[in-house]
């Protein structure tokens, strides 16, 4: 399966870190994070409360949210359009790990997301990547840090919301909680650069016969 997994908390840097390995592979980079986030949006802009899980679901089935891949990543549309900078707005960062954490919601994603698997090898990030969507990957990363470390990377980014009550929805909810997978390579970035991560994370896919290239 060409899926390296790379799943992790909030701030710890895995978008990051996938984002720039997959540029290196020259493999596709899948953001999930902005999956559940798009559809935490659409439902906020059904006026739906986040609290209110029946109706979440509800709304979540009838949200026309398509994805797909181009120039190396994957793509989101929301009703038609692609969403703007709205995806990473505190409303949403407040809302989304409570939209997450419904059941209905995973399994629509959940199902998107393995169905991008066929338009080639893919640098995937999330939250349950390695444990639930493609727990059979042969290449599995958790990348995670401090909570002071990634409250302060929030807050460095200007936003708000805080990782801990993040890191608490994340862990608790009953479907696909956030842990890191049994056989994954689990790397702390609290004291390391975001090329440094990077480089660690080829330097482990290169000791694992992951074809290498002078590319890279």
């Amino acid at each position: 399966m060409n899926v390296i997994a790379i799943d992790g908390p909030a701030a710890s840097g895995k978008s990051s870190v996938a984002h720039l390995v997959a540029e290196r592979l020259g493999w596709t980079f899948v953001n999930t994070g902005n999956m559940y986030r798009a559809m935490t949006w659409a439902i906020l802009q059904r006026g739906v409360d986040p609290a209110d899980s029946e109706g979440v679901a509800r709304a979540a089935a009838e949200v026309s949210i398509d994805f797909d891949t181009a120039n190396g990543q994957s793509t989101i549309r929301i009703d038609g359009r692609p969403p703007g900078p709205e995806l990473t707005g505190d409303e949403v960062n407040k809302s989304v790990s409570i939209v997450a954490a419904v059941p209905a919601v995973r399994e629509r994603l959940v199902a998107s997301q393995r169905a991008l698997a066929v338009l080639g090898p893919l640098v995937m990030e999330g939250r349950d990547i390695g444990t639930v969507v493609f727990p059979d990957a042969a290449f599995k990363f958790y990348i995670d840090a401090s909570e002071e470390v990634r409250a302060a990377r929030r807050r460095a980014q200007g936003h708000a919301d805080s990782v801990g009550e993040r890191d608490r929805l994340d862990t608790t909810r009953k479907t696909s909680p956030l842990v890191a997978a049994p056989d994954a390579i689990v790397i702390d970035s609290s004291h390391m650069t975001l090329p440094e991560v990077v480089e660690h994370v080829l330097a482990v896919l290169r000791g694992r016969g992951l074809a290498s290239s002078s590319a890279w």
